[in-house]
C-alpha cells in the first residue's frame, strides 16, 4: 500500500459484513448492479449502491459500463496489499513460535 489513507479505506471497507459478502459475490466473476441487488433483497437500489461506491473509493470495485448495464469487478490487489503488509508477517512469526513449540515438546 502506498499511504495509510489507502489502508484506511480498505480496512473501512471490509469491516462492513455487507460489503465483504458484495466481494464474495463478484469473487468468482463481475456481476451487474442489478444481479448485486437481487442477491441482497433486504437491501434497497440505493444501500447496495451506497456500498459499491465504498467499495470502489477503496479500490476493490472496479465498475465497467456496457451499454445500460455496470459490471461489478472484483480488484483482489488492495487485499493483498493488505495481507502482505499485515497478515504474512503476523502469520509467519505465529508459525516460527509453533515450530519452536513443537521442537521443544518433541525434545
Amino acid at each position: 500500500m502506498s499511504s495509510d489513507a489507502e489502508s484506511e479505506r480498505v480496512f473501512k471497507a471490509l469491516s462492513s459484513p455487507t460489503r465483504r459478502r458484495i466481494l464474495d459475490e463478484i469473487k468468482d466473476r463481475p456481476l451487474t448492479t442489478g444481479d448485486l441487488c437481487a442477491r441482497f433483497p433486504g437491501l434497497d437500489r440505493c444501500t447496495v449502491m451506497q456500498h459499491l461506491r465504498v467499495l470502489e473509493a477503496a479500490d476493490l470495485v472496479i465498475p465497467r459500463r456496457e451499454g445500460r448495464e455496470r459490471w461489478n469487478h472484483l480488484n483482489a490487489l488492495p487485499i493483498k496489499h493488505i495481507h502482505d503488509r499485515w497478515i504474512g508477517p503476523y502469520a509467519a512469526r505465529a508459525t516460527d513460535m509453533l515450530d519452536r513449540l513443537k521442537a521443544d515438546l518433541e525434545a
